[in-house]
């Protein structure tokens, strides 16, 4: 392969999802992206892309060449630093990805992350969405789930648990009373999900132990969810300490064992020991340690 132009061109068309975004960050004209993608396409004698009204979406040929693009671009990287004598230095972007229920405990310490490494750029993607760290869609991953993930690329180091409570508006409370306890949830309102089988543990518990005709809102991801909390629309569940953000909520109960999760730290071996991705691992598993 002779030009690598066109190579670059298409990794971003694949991160970026659209043609104008790849050509922003290359700093190219559109009609030079078309072009890269097209003459690489020929060059390979394979559909890189799928061509739609939103955008560019990898084919598994392309799913590959970002894979290898991220390597690459990282790659790079370390051997730009190597050159320059800064080999430890952190720099470029950075993309970190959770749950979004977890995105209060995260977002501070990416903030205090950043403030120790200047001219570092964080993307941060927060989503029930598992973004696939082989083919470049983040460089770590904070999971949650009572199992180790396995997936034979990838490194995955414990952090903490992920605790969870019971919460209320001071105004659902005004108007409906608290519960005294987990044996006083009759005739209290709640906060489902529209997933009957959502896979949360708490989402779990509220199936085992509260009747269908209480759930009176069901919300489709976390944050619908936690507006309706603080809304006053019923009782619900959000990470524990929420209080201490958001001064309108209540704790009712918790946290409960059977409502919190394991979080693991999941970074993919090709990038695993570039010095960024070891500079947040080593930061992540310093103030999320489960020790």
């Amino acid at each position: 392969m002779d030009n690598w132009d066109e190579i670059r061109t298409a990794y971003h068309v694949a991160r970026e999802g659209t043609v104008s975004r790849a050509a922003e960050v290359l700093g190219i004209h559109h009609a030079t992206v078309i072009r890269h993608i097209d003459a690489l396409e020929e060059r390979l004698k394979a559909k890189l892309f799928q061509r739609h009204a939103r955008g560019y979406t990898p084919t598994e040929a392309g799913q590959e060449l970002l894979r290898v693009g991220q390597a690459t671009a990282e790659q790079f990287s370390q051997l730009q630093s190597l050159i320059h004598g800064t080999s430890t230095g952190v720099g470029g972007e950075l993309v970190i990805t959770s749950l979004t229920e977890i995105a209060p405990k995260i977002v501070p310490l990416l903030k205090e992350f950043q403030d120790m490494h200047e001219g570092l750029s964080l993307r941060y993607l927060a989503g029930d969405r598992v973004f696939k760290l082989e083919y470049g869609e983040a460089h770590v991953a904070i999971r949650a789930g009572a199992r180790k993930p396995d997936e034979p690329d990838n490194v995955v180091q414990q952090l903490c648990r992920a605790e969870v409570s019971l919460y209320a508006s001071k105004a659902y409370i005004d108007a409906h009373g608290a519960p005294s306890g987990l044996d006083d949830l009759a005739g209290h309102r709640f906060v489902g999900n529209v997933d009957a089988e959502a896979r949360a543990p708490y989402y779990q518990w509220l199936a085992a132990h509260v009747a269908p005709s209480q759930i009176v809102f069901r919300a489709g991801d976390f944050q619908i969810a936690s507006a309706a909390v603080r809304a006053g629309i019923g009782l619900g569940f959000m990470a524990d300490g929420a209080e201490a953000q958001i001064p309108e909520l209540v704790k009712v109960a918790g946290p409960e064992e059977a409502w919190g999760t394991s979080l693991w730290l999941v970074t993919h071996m090709d990038l695993h020991r570039t010095a960024k991705v070891q500079a947040i691992a080593q930061f992540l598993k310093e103030r999320l340690s489960c020790d």
